[in-house]
C-alpha cells in the first residue's frame, strides 16, 4: 500500500507527521513525499524536505491515498493548483485527506460539495470559489470521514490519521488504542479545566 503526502513551502510540520511515521513503523506502508515541482521545501518549523516526486507525476493507479499537508501556502497565491490530480484520485475512489488549509485546495476541487467535511472554519471554506459545501460542513474539533474522503482542522492531526487509516481499511481497535495515547496529555488538560 503507498501513500502520497503532498507538502508544500511552509508546511505545517505536526500534521502529518504522526501520519508518515506511524505507516512506515507501524504499519509497513510505503509513504512517498511529493511537492510542487519536485522542489525541496521548508517546514513552518524549519526542516528541509526533499520530496520522492513532483505532484504533477501524481496517479492514481500508482497510490492508494493523496493526502495534502496544511501550511502557510493554501491561503496564498502560491497554493499550487491541484484540482485535476484531487479529481482523479476521487474518480478512482482512493482515499483523497486534507487537512488545515489543504481543505481549501479540497473546496476548490469541488469534492467538498456533496460530502460531509470540516476545516479549519466554515468561512474559510466559504471564500473558496466554487465551494457549495456549506449544508455538509461539520463543525467539529476531530477529524471528518465521509467514505473515502477525510478532512480535519490543522488542530486534529490524530483523528486526521486514524480517519486516513480507516478509510484505507487498516484501521483497528489496537491501531485506534495507539493513536490514542497521543491525545491522552489533551484530554488530562480538559478534565482539570
Amino acid at each position: 500500500m503507498r501513500l502520497a503526502i503532498v507538502l508544500t513551502e511552509g508546511f505545517a510540520d505536526w500534521e502529518c507527521a504522526l501520519l508518515m511515521a506511524t505507516a512506515r513503523t507501524e504499519l509497513g506502508l510505503d509513504v512517498l513525499i511529493a511537492t510542487p515541482g519536485g522542489t525541496v521545501v521548508t517546514s513552518m518549523g524549519g526542516l528541509h524536505i526533499t520530496p520522492h516526486l513532483p505532484t504533477k507525476t501524481l496517479a492514481p493507479a500508482e497510490f492508494d491515498a493523496l493526502v495534502l499537508c496544511g501550511g502557510s501556502t493554501w491561503e496564498t497565491a502560491a497554493a499550487p493548483n491541484l484540482t485535476a490530480t484531487i479529481r482523479a484520485f476521487h474518480a478512482e475512489d482512493r482515499v483523497v485527506a486534507g487537512i488545515c488549509g489543504a481543505t481549501l485546495a479540497l473546496a476548490a476541487s469541488g469534492i467538498l460539495n456533496e460530502a460531509d467535511h470540516t476545516g479549519n472554519s466554515a468561512e474559510s471554506l466559504s471564500a473558496v470559489a466554487g465551494y457549495q459545501g456549506h449544508e455538509h460542513y461539520r463543525e467539529q474539533p476531530q477529524a471528518v470521514r465521509s467514505g473515502r474522503l477525510v478532512t480535519a482542522a490543522g488542530t486534529a492531526p490524530i483523528s486526521f490519521t486514524a480517519e486516513i487509516f480507516h478509510a484505507l481499511g487498516v484501521g483497528s481497535e489496537a491501531l485506534d488504542e495507539y493513536l490514542s495515547l497521543y491525545g491522552k496529555e489533551h484530554a488530562a488538560v480538559q478534565a482539570a479545566r
